[in-house]
């Protein structure tokens, strides 16, 4: 059971590692619209619990942090 908490932790980490290199060569606007989806999505699982609650939240959240640099 260890080792499989292990292998997540891992696997989180690389994903979090690769996903922050992916906005080097983003604009402002297109980062602060992933963050806002990011985020939204988030608060949409954590509140709705459900896959449609999720995807509500990062649409939301993209929305709002794409007009937040305007």
């Amino acid at each position: 059971m260890r080792s499989i908490r292990k292998i997540g932790s891992l696997a989180m980490i690389v994903a979090v590692v690769a996903s922050l290199s992916a906005c080097e060569g983003m604009t402002t606007r297109q980062r602060d619209t992933a963050i806002g989806a990011g985020v939204g999505g988030a608060a949409g699982a954590v509140i709705g619990g459900s896959a449609l609650s999720t995807l509500g939240g990062a649409a939301v959240g993209g929305v709002i942090g794409n007009q937040v640099g305007k």
